[in-house]
């Protein structure tokens, strides 16, 4: 009451239609209030229909003294108690005994004319639970105008911008916030901070002697001796006293000058001449207006440029569920709890130290227990890391699921597993060659270098344009489907026994796998540096050069163009098909049988699919785990108890079964095949005989559609030879 300066009512409540435009007096300080009409703020129908306004405590009453052009005159001390404003009789009171010593005071002007409860809002601290006062206060504010302008052209200029947001799609939440920003609060009544550097100039007659009570009586100065220099040409003459205002900056404002301050600004320095403006910057998309624009505004302003040019914006990490991360959730993952691991009782005993209410807790213990029923395994900090990475894919928020994470460590295990591997295969003695020849190698040799070519190109590329998660899966399917599968596989036939038939190959192995390893730790080692640092290690080194002493200042790999080959890789391709198909019917075989090793066939319909199989036949039977490849042409009899498989139009796989066959099981499969390939063969016939087609579509997608279509038919054939070899074996049994 002591800072009300109107009183509103409706401006349809016939009980106060003469009272428009009139004043009131208050009781106390015979402050004239003008009684408003306010429609939107009063309900006539609510108590006596009149309500006082007091603009500078109650966010309402604010809107009204807006509306109106009210005064607003501020009561409260910064600790709760009645200022000068509140009239002699309350300064100094603490605010509830103020309440009730102005009670008190009506009833003793005989102004009193009771009371009455009603349901309100009242706010209330989070923190102790006390009753939240709204208060008015002087602000120190930033006009963005200019700036922002800056800051958006610095974006979206067409011609020359000087800033790449990357996702691209955040561009456009730059340029939203930019043109629709206002002027910008900077300081902050808390107790840590860059304390805001105004003084404020009390005089020996000022009537007021609160800090900031007159709003023309400051001056902003580096220090206090600034100030007081300035104090003195503003009031010279005059006696007073310089107060610091106490309030602290905005964070985001001092974080803002974080670019141009940690290299010695407002200071010319060196190194603020060497490295501003700075490269790239690495933060969430949740901040990008109130870090990165406020860098960006307060760079160019202040340091002349734009900070940086690149602002890479990272998924935001959220649970498995895709939940944002809450204490009362209980789903709040600690990274070093899952690097170090920890058992679902300290997850518990984590939330215990909280401060929690018992509600809040239960419900937090319940989804640990749910998300974590036997703890968090230890994953080590470059399984974490790689999850993560391989998680940017989903650009604006990662759903961790700590069992990828686990995935993630035993993939870890593996590298281990390569490279002790490889270890016993290069024997205590081995150096490694200074150069290599791939034209002289093995296929399987050829071929690892190639594919190795290949996702060095990938990752570089995807680095260089910050696609992270590509340049992961790159990495990933490298090691796991080419190098471990593949390669390591195929070569052991190599190493057994020693086979003096096998020596050239056997050193052109270990030369290649001395290469890959090397290559792929240091490709490997930004995603996991530690793991990859202590394998590297343990590589030995060529005999004509220095060491570097870590792999992290070593040379990051380059794509070399004389290992590219892809007359090698398509016939791998073809290989690894049949493979694949030999290890599905080896599947299907009895639980008993399955690791038995036996003989196998394959059918070829063209003089270059049978050439292949015959050349790698090798690599087919180790990959395979097979006895024996026999390579039989189109009009070649298969002996009869066979399971059969249709690798592609050109080649049909047959594997020996020492049991009966399923004919009627097989034929259903076959007939389900050839269903689907019938279906995408009328499907493309259809698009290729469409009215328009030959004039329509380019002549190297017509190209590709008749080579798809000669493809699928060939498959069609395929499947039907093999239904008639299935239909003759049920015949004869």
């Amino acid at each position: 009451m002591l800072g009300d300066t109107a009183i509103a009512v409706h401006p349809e409540d016939p009980r106060y239609r003469c009272l428009h435009g009139k004043f009131a007096v208050h009781p106390f300080n015979g402050r004239k209030l003008p009684i408003v009409c306010d429609s939107i703020l009063v309900d006539m129908n609510f108590g006596t229909g009149a309500v006082k306004i007091t603009p500078a405590h109650d966010p309402n009453d604010f809107e009204v003294g807006k509306r109106h052009n009210l005064e607003f005159i501020n009561i409260i001390t910064d600790d709760g108690k009645i200022n000068s404003n509140g009239g002699p009789g309350f300064a100094g009171m603490p605010r509830f005994k103020a309440r009730v010593a102005v009670i008190e005071a009506l009833k003793d002007k005989g102004l009193y004319r009771g009371d009455q409860n009603n349901e309100m809002r009242l706010g209330l601290c989070s923190r102790n639970n006390e009753v939240i006062e709204p208060l008015i206060k002087p602000q120190w504010y930033v006009n963005c105008k200019n700036m922002a302008q800056q800051g958006l052209d610095a974006v979206i200029d067409d011609k020359n911008p000087k800033i790449e947001i990357i996702p691209k799609q955040y561009a456009a939440e730059w340029q939203r916030w930019l043109e629709n920003i206002r002027d910008w609060c900077i300081s902050r009544q808390l107790w840590w901070g860059h304390r805001v550097p105004a003084w404020y100039v009390m005089l020996e007659n000022d009537k007021l002697k609160e800090i900031g009570a007159y709003h023309d009586q400051w001056v902003v100065a580096r220090n206090e001796e600034e100030a007081l220099e300035e104090a003195n040409k503003l009031f010279a003459g005059k006696n007073f006293q310089l107060f610091q205002d106490p309030d602290v900056l905005d964070t985001w404002f001092s974080s803002g000058l974080f670019p141009s301050s940690v290299l010695g600004w407002p200071d010319d320095t060196d190194d603020f001449k060497a490295f501003y403006p700075t490269s790239v910057l690495e933060t969430g998309h949740d901040i990008l207006f109130f870090w990165v624009a406020r860098m960006v505004m307060l760079g160019m302003k202040l340091g002349g440029d734009v900070p940086f040019s690149k602002v890479y914006l990272h998924p935001m990490v959220r649970d498995a569920h895709g939940r944002k991360m809450s204490k009362s959730l209980g789903n709040v993952i600690d990274p070093l709890e899952v690097i170090n691991g920890v058992t679902l009782e300290n997850l518990h005993k984590r939330l215990e130290e909280g401060n929690f209410n018992p509600n809040e807790l239960i419900t937090a213990k319940e989804g640990q227990k749910k998300d974590f029923p036997k703890g968090i395994p230890e994953c080590g900090a470059d399984a974490l890391r790689f999850a993560l990475v391989s998680y940017t894919a989903q650009s604006d928020k990662i759903n961790l699921d700590i069992q990828r994470v686990v995935g993630y460590r035993q993939w870890c295990n593996k590298l281990w597993n390569a490279i002790r591997f490889a270890m016993t295969k290069l024997g205590d003695d081995y150096t490694p060659p200074a150069a290599i020849d791939p034209a002289a190698m093995p296929f399987s040799c050829k071929w690892i270098l190639s594919v190795l070519n290949k996702a060095i190109s990938k990752t570089v590329l995807s680095l260089d344009s910050y696609k992270f998660s590509d340049a992961a899966t790159a990495l990933y399917s490298w090691w796991q489907f080419q190098l471990c599968d593949v390669f390591i596989e195929v070569i052991k036939p190599y190493f057994a026994g020693q086979d003096p038939t096998f020596a050239s190959e056997r050193k052109f192995a270990q030369d290649t796998l001395w290469l890959c390893l090397d290559y792929g730790l240091r490709l490997l080692h930004p995603f996991m540096p530690f793991v990859t640092e202590e394998l590297w290690q343990r590589l030995p080194s060529k005999a004509d050069s220095v060491r570097k002493e870590s792999i992290v200042i070593s040379e990051y790999p380059s794509p070399v163009e004389s290992w590219t080959n892809d007359d090698v890789e398509l016939e791998m391709d073809m290989i690894e098909s049949v493979v694949k198909s030999l290890r599905s019917l080896r599947s299907q075989l009895a639980p008993n049988e399955r690791h038995e090793r036996r003989a196998a066939f394959v059918r070829c319909r063209t003089t270059d699919a049978c050439a292949i199989i015959k050349r790698h036949a090798l690599e087919i039977t180790t990959l395979a785990s097979v006895t024996f490849l026999n390579v039989l042409s189109e009009n070649d009899v298969v002996l009869v108890g066979c399971m059969v498989d249709v690798v592609n139009e050109a080649l049909s796989v047959f594997l020996i079964q020492s049991g009966s066959i399923n004919v009627e099981a097989e034929l259903e499969k076959l007939r389900k095949k050839t269903e689907d390939t019938q279906k995408q063969y009328d499907s493309l016939k259809k698009k290729t005989s469409a009215s328009g087609y030959q004039e329509k579509v380019p002549v190297h997608i017509r190209e590709v559609d008749e080579m798809k279509l000669a493809s699928l038919l060939q498959e069609l054939l395929s499947f039907k030879e093999a239904t008639v070899h299935l239909e003759r074996e049920n015949s004869k049994s």
